[in-house]
């Protein structure tokens, strides 16, 4: 039995598959990732891509932060690929029980998938600073220079930066789900940025599975390991 046969009985099998997915998921809806050759910490700006969406930069220069913000990190307009599609469609079986995602572009949910825990939070969901008023994404896509809010205070989107802690709700829902999960797929992520990777180990079954272009650090603990697109390993699920 080769890998994608391997992959396609345990998703027969399995009840309560939980996937956790990072950059790589939504590359194929035409969002550019982080860690690629043509990603974003690949690419020269004035100050390290990694520092202006930390929170001091954000604090300290928030003009330059929301320019590079709606420039680089606010994906609007895009739609979801064939695997947020698969995932849903499992949800809606009742064989996936929860998505964990480092991404914050809300296709998981956009795709039909209800049970998501947003590790990085979402460029969907955006609040003052002040009076915690929501707005929407447009809103700050769409306004000049520092978002204002109408009691004066920022708009921050309510996405977790650099320096920031996860949400320790979204942190427990996800160890929940992947402690009970049957298969763990873990899939278009570099496994490299924690706490986030670090969700892997508290995985008890046999069913782990790393799908990744590259390599990830955790690719000797996976039960199967399968170096290939997203897309063309989730199309043979559609």
């Amino acid at each position: 039995m080769n890998e994608l046969e391997t992959l396609h009985s345990w998703v027969e099998q399995s009840s309560r598959i939980v996937f956790f997915g990072g950059a790589g998921v939504s590359t194929e809806s035409g969002i550019p990732d982080f860690r690629s050759e043509d990603g974003l910490y690949r690419q020269h700006f004035e100050y390290p891509p990694e520092t202006i969406i930390s929170h001091s930069f954000y604090l300290a220069k928030p003009e330059y932060f929301f320019r590079f913000y709606r420039e680089k990190m606010l994906p609007l307009g895009f739609e979801p690929n064939v695997t947020h599609r698969v995932l849903a469609a499992w949800e809606k079986a009742g064989k996936l029980s929860a998505v964990v995602t480092q991404n914050i572009d809300g296709l998981h949910q956009k795709a039909g998938s209800e049970k998501v825990y947003e590790l990085h939070g979402s460029v969907l969901r955006n609040y003052c600073t002040r009076c915690h008023k929501f707005y929407p994404a447009e809103y700050v896509k769409n306004a000049d220079g520092i978002p204002l809010c109408s009691c004066g205070g920022i708009v921050k989107p309510d996405v977790v930066l650099y320096e920031e802690g996860l949400d320790q709700v979204v942190l427990e829902n996800s160890i929940r789900a992947i402690r009970a999960a049957d298969l763990l797929i873990v899939a278009g992520t570099s496994l490299t940025v924690y706490p986030a990777a670090g969700l892997v180990n508290y995985y008890r079954g046999s069913r782990l599975v790393l799908i990744n272009r590259d390599e990830t650090p955790y690719d000797s603990a996976a039960n199967l390991v399968i170096h290939e697109s997203l897309g063309n390993i989730f199309s043979t699920f559609a």
